[in-house]
């Protein structure tokens, strides 16, 4: 009952800050992406809510579970749960993994940037596989705003009108691949109770990278 308390409070706090903090410009940068206005708060809610939601896919057998609590990375401190058993469950967020790329390739069909909106992904695969570290006890971790800032920049040298979409494409897609994908091997040694392909939920993983990015690119077209 208390989580669930603490989940509902979650929502309505970061709801608040939704509309206290920027709205006008996440509608524009999400229309400019091409999601209409009257379904941008239904987009939101639904991915803010899938954001409490990890699908397991596989488990790893640890020889040892880190004994930390939390665990400093880039100034950001990541709590780590209790361990009820000696395995990572490698699990995918719904808000912060599935909805973002189901989103992407909405995006691609609609728009036919296949293209470019791969180019710049690949590009983006290649940095965030770079910048992604194994840190114990958490899972795989990178720098929040980093590759945002690249993948608006790469955008907009490869396509000027059509740089917000692409670098949702890129942000989201390009660190799913580069950042999860491609590290999911060094996960069995690291000790972390879970491992969420999306991060550790909404706004500290893909789905940050990808709205991020498109502001970024919105501000500089």
């Amino acid at each position: 009952m208390l989580t669930f308390m603490l989940m509902i409070f979650y929502f309505f706090i970061v709801l608040a800050f939704f509309f206290m903090a920027g709205a006008d410009v996440i509608v524009q940068a999400f229309a400019k992406i091409g999601i209409p206005p009257e379904h941008i708060f239904t987009a939101f809610f639904l991915i803010l809510g899938g954001s409490f939601i990890n699908i397991p896919i596989k488990r790893f057998p640890q020889e040892t579970m880190t004994n930390e609590r939390e665990v400093s990375f880039f100034g950001i401190r990541y709590r780590i749960p209790k361990a009820e058993k000696p395995e990572t469950v490698l699990a995918i967020n719904v808000g912060g993994a599935v909805i973002p790329c189901l989103l992407c390739f909405y995006l691609f069909f609609k728009t036919g940037l296949w293209m470019k909106g791969l180019a710049v992904t690949a590009i983006m695969v290649f940095v965030s596989h770079r910048l992604a570290k194994p840190v114990k006890g958490v899972g795989i971790a990178m720098p929040a705003f980093i590759p945002p800032i690249i993948a608006a920049v790469i955008s907009v040298i490869f396509s000027y009108d059509y740089a917000p979409i692409l670098a949702y494409i890129g942000g989201t897609l390009g660190t799913l691949i580069g950042a999860d994908i491609l590290n999911i091997d060094k996960i069995k040694n690291l000790g972390a109770p879970v491992a969420s392909i999306g991060g550790a939920g909404t706004f500290d993983g893909i789905f940050l990278n990808g709205i991020m990015a498109v502001l970024l690119a919105t501000i500089l077209t």
